[in-house]
């Protein structure tokens, strides 16, 4: 039985092409790869493919809906769409802090303008004014406001007081935005984790425009700070419970911040991580896929699920789970 392995993407083209040349040039019987093609799709239809990389769903919702439809029936989606569907930045705050990893400090905004078929009565439970001086005093100046359920850099905004911040609100309409503190950082790091286990520590400095991000022997981290690193990266995507995903860490006082951890399908382009990066990543996500496509069991669960999700099945606590990690073997890579 053939076992295709599909890649969905949009506008990128080094990565997609060079992922499937990757599996493909290994001649592994049985099993080849593809860039995903849809036409009807019918509901509870199995699809063609014994694993599908997804790099563009979150643009696109019918994409969405096409891979939950092949999930039921067994397709090996990478990431989980169901997971994806529901995570957002400031729930992963809060996991974060729970399971012993460092964040900035954070909280939620209501959008600065009621959603579409709302009325001040829809917001009862809401209440009105907040207590700025309070959300103003715990955060700090300067400090960050953003989407909380992500977007690249869209609609993100540095803020270094009071009257910048609501000149910057006025203008997020019916975005749900959050309030965060920065992290005046010495050293930060992009990090790809890809199996939940394999980590790329990149050199990464966000100040940067946005071909120059990536640099080299800038920073010298030492061996403990980048085990810390690995372990806060690992644990992240553990109980995420994703496949493919980028980690940012900001150093400060020798302490890694988890900034943003909510990017399942992260920059891979050549022309902007760089050719060992990429080289890297191309292999991983390749070795990842076949491994997937060898274990698929057609009509069964193929999916990845995080450990939250597993813990509150279970009625565990995510806090004593936590503090129960077993030793792993060295896997990262560090640039």
């Amino acid at each position: 039985m053939k076992k295709k392995i599909g890649i969905m993407h949009g506008m990128e083209a080094t990565f997609p092409d060079a992922f499937i040349e990757e599996i493909n040039k290994r001649n592994i019987k049985d099993i080849e790869a593809e860039r995903v093609m849809i036409d009807m799709v019918e509901q509870a239809a199995p699809v063609d493919y014994a694993v599908i990389l997804d790099r563009i769903s979150q643009d696109v919702p019918f994409y969405r809906g096409y891979l939950k439809n092949a999930a039921i029936s067994g397709t090996a989606v990478i990431n989980n769409p169901f997971w994806w569907s529901a995570d957002e930045k400031f729930f992963n705050n809060a996991l974060a802090q729970k399971i012993g990893v460092p964040v900035p400090k954070t909280v939620l905004l209501p959008s600065n303008q009621m959603p579409p078929d709302t009325s001040s009565s829809s917001f009862r439970n809401l209440a009105f004014p907040l207590n700025w001086d309070h959300i103003f005093q715990y955060i700090g100046w300067p400090a960050y406001m953003k989407p909380f359920s992500g977007g690249g850099w869209k609609s993100v905004y540095k803020l270094n007081n009071r009257d910048e911040f609501f000149e910057k609100y006025n203008e997020t309409g019916t975005l749900v935005m959050m309030l965060q503190e920065e992290i005046i950082f010495e050293e930060y790091y992009r990090c790809y984790c890809i199996g939940g286990h394999q980590v790329r520590m990149m050199q990464y400095e966000p100040r940067n425009p946005h071909h120059l991000r990536y640099v080299h022997n800038k920073f010298n981290a030492d061996k403990k700070l980048l085990q810390t690193m690995e372990d806060y990266v690992i644990r992240l995507n553990k109980y995420l419970g994703y496949d493919f995903n980028t980690v940012e860490l900001a150093v400060r006082n020798g302490i890694p911040y988890a900034i943003d951890f909510c990017n399942p399908a992260p920059d891979a382009d050549v022309n902007s991580v760089g050719q060992e990066n990429f080289d890297w990543v191309v292999r991983v996500a390749a070795d990842l896929a076949i491994d997937r496509a060898k274990s698929f069991k057609p009509g069964k669960n193929n999916l990845t699920w995080g450990e939250f999700v597993k813990a509150f099945a279970t009625d565990k606590s995510i806090e004593q789970k936590a503090v129960k990690r077993t030793p792993r073997k060295k896997t990262s890579e560090n640039v």
